[in-house]
């Protein structure tokens, strides 16, 4: 998918350009230059497009505020949230919790969205990668928060009810599109970004929510 040779000459001849310059290229130029490079150095391959590296709004702002080490602009930062809130898809059928055992196959799972694999081969949700959700866990990464008693420590005796309704909710949203609750997140936006399908964020909910959980042992 990638070819070092040529985005290897195309920045060589952008220092070049760049060195034979009274001035630096602006930012939107430089940007301009990221995008003809991606162009040069990837291609589609297999069920991976060249389109997973587009950006939205989003990104491209987080990333500017990252580049100048100062934090989002807080008004923006708003916007923009509000912005992925409307964009969260709830449960069509009104079912937030789906089987927490499938959903603990699902955080265990790293697997899928590489060239190689197969288009009905179903994700994982790697959540394990960045939260300890489990004690009896001795692997997992320190990225995000730890999981371990989530719907517990929140309260939830039974899911379902309507007291646990605004945790149940925002559960689902933060895994459907976790920018809309932080702008710069670095949770993957995993059904905004078609990582996980509703059914599969259903699970994971389950996980997180249900009191046989072991998540929430």
């Amino acid at each position: 998918m990638f070819k070092p040779t040529k985005v290897f000459f195309l920045a060589a001849s952008a220092a070049i350009a760049v060195a034979g310059c009274a001035s630096f290229p602006d930012g939107a130029t430089l940007d301009q230059m990221t995008q003809n490079a991606v162009k040069v150095g990837f291609r589609d391959q297999g069920i991976v497009k060249v389109s997973v590296l587009d950006t939205d709004e989003t990104n491209r702002a987080c990333s500017a505020a990252d580049v100048a080490g100062k934090p989002l602009d807080e008004d923006l930062a708003r916007a923009l949230e509000a912005q992925n809130l409307k964009s969260i898809r709830w449960p069509a059928d009104g079912k937030f919790l789906g089987d927490w055992k499938e959903g603990e196959k699902l955080a265990q799972s790293g697997r899928g969205l590489t060239w190689t694999d197969d288009a009905k081969t179903p994700n994982g949700g790697n959540c394990y990668n960045c939260h300890q959700m489990d004690k009896k866990e001795i692997s997992y990464g320190t990225i995000g928060p730890s999981l371990y008693n989530y719907g517990k420590l929140r309260g939830v005796v039974d899911p379902e009810s309507e007291a646990s309704k605004p945790i149940v909710q925002y559960t689902w949203g933060k895994i459907w599109n976790s920018k809309a609750y932080n702008a710069c997140s670095n949770m993957p936006r995993a059904g905004h970004m078609g990582i996980l399908n509703e059914n599969q964020v259903r699970h994971i909910v389950a996980l997180l929510l249900d009191p046989k959980s072991p998540v929430n042992q």
